[in-house]
């Protein structure tokens, strides 16, 4: 037997509402699970999809059940009984499996089955029986079989039941040979003519024969059709041309047939269709979510350049502010500037008129020079009159004719002195008032720049904040873009698990089949080389 994994012997016990459903082809192989499977078994979907189904073969089951399913399922007649499965952790659980072929042309192309959660007392026979079975076939002499799923014993017990079961399968046969039978008494005791005798057994014979043909072979055309709908093969056509309770049972299953034929149509019709949208809206989503990303990344750089742009005028807005301060700063200075230059032209303009009194003065000393001079002259010339007696005088006169020239020289180098120092304090004034001016018109431009870079500084802060506004748009823009792009995501997760569950439930439908072009069935190796795939 293949080794699948670790026993625990550890139960597991299943919900009573769900049944576990499953598909095989006709080696064995998953080609389908339903989710109540899915979870019972402990692996994904995935890891069942094309491989054998006694991956979840329990080494507690008895070969000889698994010898008797597959001994009936291959020659069309359903197999039930219970059965211990192995979960993928190494526990188990227990269940009543229906295994059912289904049939294309007479043939089996695969089989269904379903499984129910079996009563405890069922359970706990069963664990028993098969430990029994399992014991006795280690040791070489079984004294139990299967014969499609019901168990007969060896020996005497066996023959036994098996004629128990032949007489309550042919009852109606039976009652009719007894019928014949009490005939033929009843024509010996009355001393019939043998003739009378054959006529009575005939009579019975064809009694029998009527019997059979009336009952038992539309029976067995309705096991056979029944067998088929349980299959999920819901295209059979029950003939009703019996009477009595045979035909009504031929008529219900008949009209049975045709509601799960228009309802299991209608179910494959919608599903479909659902598939169609929702497959439509996963896409939709799917689309919707990769512009939501590309429209949450244009976002991020918007938001990173708005940031960075914001960065530039916070720093232009704290240069004009600094601007602004040096600007009133130098405007100060030029006023500075102003009342200094405006000083020192008044300081010269003060020097100017020093200077004319200085020149009037030494205008003055130099008349007093030329008096003085013409006086010593006069002097000398009274002195040259009188002689010997004012040699002295003139000698005197003669120092202060030259004090006199020494000081009309001196005055015109003061006067010359004055008037060069003049010139250059005129062309002083003249600078520092032009300086003035330059400085005054330096100090109304200055006052201009201040007044623009005050403008610019305030235009500058109106900007940051409404930048640092839009900013904060754009990160709150970014944020619900974020959240939408979120619940996109969420929104197209949905839309593929609803897409998942909308596949398993077409699965689920395409197990039964209304009309022609629904035979396709999957292939459990391509199934398995999609699972690998992913």
């Amino acid at each position: 037997m293949r080794h699948t994994g670790p026993v625990t012997q550890k139960e597991q016990l299943l919900s009573s509402d769900r049944s576990l459903v499953s598909t095989t082809d006709l080696k064995g192989r998953i080609t389908y699970c339903n989710p109540a499977f899915i979870e019972a078994s402990g692996y994904t979907r995935e890891e069942l999809l094309g491989q054998p189904h006694n991956l979840i073969r329990h080494p507690d089951m008895p070969e000889e059940a698994f010898r008797d399913l597959w001994a009936t399922v291959s020659q069309g007649r359903p197999w039930a009984a219970l059965v211990k499965n192995r979960c993928k952790n190494g526990g188990h659980y227990w269940v009543r499996a229906n295994v059912t072929p289904l049939m294309e042309g007479g043939a089996p192309v695969g089989y269904m089955s379903v499984r129910s959660v079996p009563d405890r007392a069922d359970v706990e026979r069963a664990d028993v029986l098969y430990r029994g079975m399992n014991e006795a076939s280690r040791s070489g002499a079984p004294r139990v079989r299967f014969d499609g799923g019901r168990v007969l014993h060896h020996g005497w017990r066996g023959r036994v039941d098996a004629l128990t079961d032949g007489m309550r399968s042919s009852w109606l046969s039976m009652m009719t040979m007894l019928f014949a039978m009490g005939a033929y008494a009843l024509g010996a005791e009355l001393h019939f003519s043998p003739w009378g005798f054959l006529v009575a057994a005939g009579l019975g014979a064809a009694a029998c024969t009527l019997v059979t043909r009336s009952v038992n072979r539309p029976l067995a055309s309705l096991l056979t059709v029944s067998r088929r709908m349980a299959a999920g093969d819901l295209r059979q056509h029950v003939k009703v041309d019996a009477r009595g309770v045979v035909g009504e049972l031929q008529a219900a299953l008949a009209q049975l047939n045709v509601n799960l034929q228009s309802i299991v149509g209608d179910a494959r019709s919608e599903v479909e269709r659902m598939q169609t949208s929702i497959g439509e809206i996963a896409e939709g989503n799917a689309d919707m979510s990769g512009r939501t990303e590309s429209q949450a990344s244009n976002l991020q750089q918007t938001a990173a350049s708005m940031e960075e742009i914001t960065g530039i005028v916070r720093h232009g807005a704290e240069a004009a502010r600094q601007a602004a301060v040096l600007a009133d700063g130098a405007t100060k200075v030029t006023e500075q500037s102003i009342a200094a230059v405006q000083q020192v032209s008044g300081t010269m303009h003060g020097i100017i008129d020093s200077s004319r009194r200085i020149a009037e003065i030494s205008g003055v000393i130099d008349g007093i020079s030329f008096q003085t001079n013409l006086l010593a002259l006069n002097a000398a010339v009274e002195a040259a009159r009188v002689g010997e007696q004012g040699r002295g005088f003139s000698v005197v006169a003669g120092e202060v004719r030259a004090l006199a020239h020494r000081t009309a020289e001196a005055a015109r180098e003061i006067r010359t002195l004055i008037e060069t120092a003049q010139s250059r304090i005129d062309t002083g004034v003249n600078e520092a008032d032009l300086a003035a001016k330059t400085i005054r018109d330096t100090a109304d431009s200055v006052s201009r720049v201040t007044q623009l870079v005050r403008e610019i500084s305030h235009g500058s802060t109106e900007q940051l904040t409404g930048i640092s506004q839009v900013n904060d748009a754009v990160a709150q823009l970014d944020s619900i873009t974020q959240q939408n792009a979120a619940m996109v995501e969420q929104l197209s997760a949905s839309a593929t698990a609803l897409r998942g569950q909308a596949r398993i439930v077409a699965e689920s439908v395409q197990v039964f089949h209304t009309g022609p072009g629904q035979t396709a069935r999957p292939d459990a190796v391509e199934l398995r080389r999609q699972a690998r795939a992913l």
